[in-house]
């Protein structure tokens, strides 16, 4: 029997270190793991062995920096963890490893006037045959994350207020789905999964301070402060599309007057284009006209990027990240949106935080939240269960 400050729980603690460290970058040398956990070199070549032998852990050869190392990574065998992300009019599912290697994917479109239960039903069917593709059986699956676009009370699971999934509204998707996968289950909004997905896969990697902002049907920012996602205590923190730009401006969803959503996001925007381009536009058709010279898109496209600029000057006044990635369609436009947002962080943000701050598109593209979706699933794993998926060894030495 473990007592509190003996060998073997100290031993334990050490297990569920190296496995935690492990588990969050999905790969590390073991001289990595040494300068992560702090434990010395001999106590996590000991570990590893260990582990390995129980079978938690898989070490390959590699290099770096021209020398010999050895890369370690859980199990593939381990379990499987799923990510799944409801958009606007999209459902997106991937299925993924403990060693953070994407087995199976797939999108779909789904009704917006669809309920929770009608998606969710979805969500079920394609986890079901993405898994039978692969050849995966359900046992495997130890968790899942759930990506939806609105608030979310981090408490207790239940979806806030949302004008982008109306059937959704008060609902609790995060225990539905788990009533209907078997496995515990993680949520969050959209913004929140982009930046854990460019964090982990994408163009945050290693990088400990850093927003990710999409502009969609809505505007959200992810905030990541010291590599870890920052949700408030409510989980609304990184509502930037209500910062006010115009009292006198357009009334938004929210009541206010002048939000940045109202100047940024598609539903306030593409009526500007409707004109000369009729109703059928779409923000990525707007997008690719800008690309191929299209002066009004042009236009709107830097309108949208120095409004958004506004924003990230405020955020980085506050906050000082190191980097802004800019999800969602916008991000495709390349310098026609980058260009006027840095313009703009230039003249209104602190010149020191300006001048550490670098704005840049997002690297995973449509991808970012269901992979965001899919790191949440692995973050959020207890690291003592991991331990007796190997063998018993692993657990009792």
């Amino acid at each position: 029997m473990e007592t509190p400050g003996s060998q073997s729980s100290l031993h334990r603690a050490n297990l569920e270190r190296v496995v935690r460290a492990v588990r969050t970058a999905g790969s590390l040398t073991q001289a990595e793991i040494a300068r992560t956990t702090g434990l010395s070199a001999a106590t996590v070549s000991n570990i590893v062995r260990e582990l390995k032998k129980g079978g938690t852990v898989d070490v390959t050869p590699t290099s770096v920096g021209g020398r010999r190392a050895r890369s370690v990574s859980l199990s593939g065998d381990a379990g499987i963890v799923l990510g799944v992300d409801f958009g606007h009019s999209h459902l997106r599912v991937t299925v993924g490893n403990l060693a953070h290697k994407v087995l199976a994917e797939d999108s779909e479109p789904i009704d917006v006037d669809a309920s929770a239960a009608q998606g969710l039903d979805r969500a079920e069917a394609v986890v079901t045959r993405l898994l039978a593709e692969a050849g995966i059986g359900t046992e495997k699956i130890i968790g899942a994350g759930l990506g939806v676009p609105g608030p979310i009370d981090v408490e207790t699971g239940v979806l806030g207020s949302t004008a982008i999934l109306p059937g959704w509204a008060g609902t609790n998707p995060r225990d539905d789905l788990a009533a209907r996968l078997g496995v515990p289950v993680h949520v969050d909004n959209d913004a929140n999964l982009g930046a854990l997905g460019e964090l982990v896969w994408g163009a945050g990697q290693g990088v400990a301070d850093l927003a990710y902002i999409k502009v969609a049907s809505g505007v959200g920012a992810g905030l990541v402060l010291r590599g870890q996602v920052y949700r408030g205590p409510g989980g609304t923190a990184g509502e930037i599309g209500h910062i006010t730009l115009d009292e006198s401006g357009p009334v938004c969803r929210c009541g206010n007057r002048g939000c940045l959503e109202t100047f940024t996001a598609a539903r306030y925007v593409l009526p500007l284009l409707t004109p000369g381009h009729g109703p059928e536009l779409t923000m990525p058709r707007v997008v690719a006209l800008a690309r191929e010279g299209d002066p009004g898109c042009r236009r709107v496209v830097a309108d949208i990027g120095r409004h958004i600029g506004s924003g990230i000057a405020n955020l980085t006044n506050l906050l000082n990240p190191s980097r802004v990635v800019l999800g969602g369609d916008l991000a495709d436009a390349g310098d026609l949106v980058l260009d006027p947002i840095r313009e703009s962080v230039a003249r209104y943000a602190i010149p020191s935080a300006a001048q550490r701050l670098s704005v840049v598109p997002g690297a995973l593209g449509g991808r970012s939240e269901v992979l965001g979706a899919l790191a949440l699933g692995l973050s959020e794993m207890g690291d003592a269960g991991l331990l007796t998926l190997g063998s018993s060894a692993a657990v009792s030495a």
